[in-house]
Order: C-alpha cells, then structure tokens, then sequence
C-alpha cells in the first residue's frame, strides 16, 4: 500500500502480458486503477509543494487513514509537523520548510515576517525557524515562529511560488515592528530594485493598522521615497524662483542640445541640470537610456547634474549654494 508513483507505474508496466491480453491498463481491476491514480495524482501534488503534503489533502485524494499510518511507518511519508508530511524524502529546501510550517498552522495561514521577507527576495537568507502569521491566537508549534494579527485583509494574503504569504507592504511593516531598521531599510530597497515597492498601498495599509507598532518606523524609513507634490511644470518654476533668488544667472530651459532636451542648461559654461521626479516604476530601460544619455552629453563635454524634487523642497538653499559652486568651476575652467 501506497508506494511510490514511479515505482507503482514500473512495476505494472513491465509485468509480462498473458497471451491475448490487449494491454497492462486494461487488465488492472478497478481499484487497482484508482489506486494508481491517486498516486499519480500525489505525486503532481508534492512536486507543486515542494515536496510537501498535509493529511487533509492525502484524505481528499482518496488515501484511508490506515493507509496514511502505514505510509508513515514504512517510510514513504515522513511527518514534519503534526498533520504534515514530507513525500518520499526527509530533505526539505527552505521554500519546503516554509510551506510545511504554513500547513501545519491551519488553512488561514500565511509566511510571514523574515520568512516572507526571504520569499519575496527582499532578505538574502531564510531564518531557521519560519515564520508564520494566525489570524486566531492557538497553541504554539514546535520549530515554528507563530505571530498573530486578527484584522488581516484580502489585501494582506497573496502567494508566492505556491505558498501563502503576507503581500509585501504587510511584509515591510511587521519588519519594521522588529526595530531593526538596517534590515527594514534593506528590504525596503530591495523592493524597489524589484519593482514590488508600491507606495499607494503601503500609505492604504498604514491607513488602516495606526496602533501596528511598526507603523511609525515604517512611515519614517519611507519618507526618502516620498516625492513633495509637484507637477513637472510646478517644479521647473521653483526651481527658477530658487536661481534667481540666489543671484545665479537664468538658465535656458527645455532646450534641445546634442539631441537631448535638457531642463535648464547655462551655455556659455556648458553646464546643465536635470530635474528628477523619482519613479518607482521607471523600468530597466529607461534607467539604460539615462545613463546613455549621460554619457553622450559627457563626451560632447557638456557635465550635467541631477537635483530632485525632494531635495529642492527639503534643502533649497543647500542646492543652490552647491549649484552656484558647480556653476563656477566650469566658468572658471
């Protein structure tokens, strides 16, 4: 009973056929067939879940109780935590691991914290005990790292390569409750790099949980990516209102040279300034052509700046001291 499913299928196909017996399938009585199938069917289901299986989906596949017993006893199954068991194999990955520990906290579920925060790729390694989050307080699981949080949403549960998991704006704020913020901060520009920083729906989720003790830290290690709100035609005035009321000259603005547009451009120093509004979702490709572009107005000997929206709002007379610094060394020169 219950053998493996490559195994069940070799033994059935090389068995020698009688004389006159049409095929090997239709020979198998109907419950051998069945029996066959539900292997079949398991097999598929492990290689999904990383080599994983829970009782409840065993006893939904058609497995008895008994059967599920004496798998384990013979060593086709291998229990892992109560109800959850490895297929076949002891050696678990960490994406195994994971999916084991969220089985065997009940339906609801969900990788949580460095775990989700290593799934997601925005940690580089996977904590030794997972994490998982309950929307019900229980009993503890042993090699299980168990939080609770009542008031998740639809919003909050996702999944990733087969395994439920908190979205990642719920993953950044319960790593910030931690207080390690270089560990925040390195998620957080993961995320970015990943393109999975959404900052409308972390500003919606911070909405929503204002006593989560993570939620001021989060906001804080935020703020760096918050553009001020400005049009691109509202920070070009501020940025001219800024020039001259520093007493620099006026810039030409949005002028075409070496076949570029430039924001603001002094010609006589051939000196310009971009101004940035940051985008999350810029992609690859415009991050390879501005960097092109760059390197095209450098060799036409023209050296260009980039000022953001943020820091023109934050630090305006810092930028153009610095400004007026940049300005006359290329004069001078």
């Amino acid at each position: 009973m219950f053998p493996s499913p490559a195994r069940n299928v070799r033994v059935f196909r090389n068995r020698p056929k009688p004389p006159g017996e049409k095929s090997s399938a239709n020979a198998l009585v109907p419950g051998m067939r069945e029996e066959l199938r539900s292997h079949q069917r398991l097999a598929r289901l492990a290689e999904r879940q990383h080599g994983i299986v829970s009782r409840r989906q065993l006893l939904r596949l058609g497995y008895s109780k008994s059967a599920i017993g004496r798998a384990a006893r013979s060593g086709r199954l291998h229990r892992v935590h109560h109800g959850v068991y490895a297929v076949g194999r002891m050696e678990l990955s960490d994406h195994g691991l994971c999916i084991a520990a969220v089985a065997a906290c009940g339906p609801d579920a969900l990788l949580s914290h460095g775990s989700a925060a290593w799934l997601w790729g925005l940690l580089p390694t996977c904590p030794r005990t997972p994490e998982v989050t309950v929307p019900r307080r229980g009993h503890s699981r042993q090699g299980i790292r168990l939080h609770h949080a009542p008031a998740l949403t639809d919003d909050d549960r996702t999944k990733e390569d087969q395994i439920p998991v908190t979205a990642v704006p719920r993953v950044l704020l319960d790593l910030a409750a931690s207080g390690i913020r270089g560990r925040l901060e390195r998620a957080i520009r993961r995320a970015e790099q990943l393109g999975l920083l959404d900052l409308r729906a972390v500003e919606a989720l911070l909405a929503r949980t204002h006593g989560h003790a993570g939620a001021g830290r989060l906001r804080e290690a935020l703020g760096a990516y918050r553009e001020p709100a400005f049009t691109r035609s509202g920070l070009e005035r501020r940025f001219l209102r800024l020039v001259r009321e520093a007493g620099l000259p006026r810039p030409a603005t949005n002028l075409f040279v070496e076949s570029y547009e430039l924001d603001a451009y002094w010609e006589h120093e051939r000196f310009a300034v971009e101004l940035d509004t940051y985008e999350f979702h810029g992609g690859r490709v415009a991050f390879e052509a501005d960097r092109k572009r760059q390197e095209d107005l450098m060799l036409a000997g023209i050296e260009v700046v980039r000022i953001t929206g943020r820091r023109i709002d934050r630090e305006p007379e810092e930028v153009m001291e610095r400004l007026g610094r940049l300005a006359g060394r290329r004069r001078n020169r």
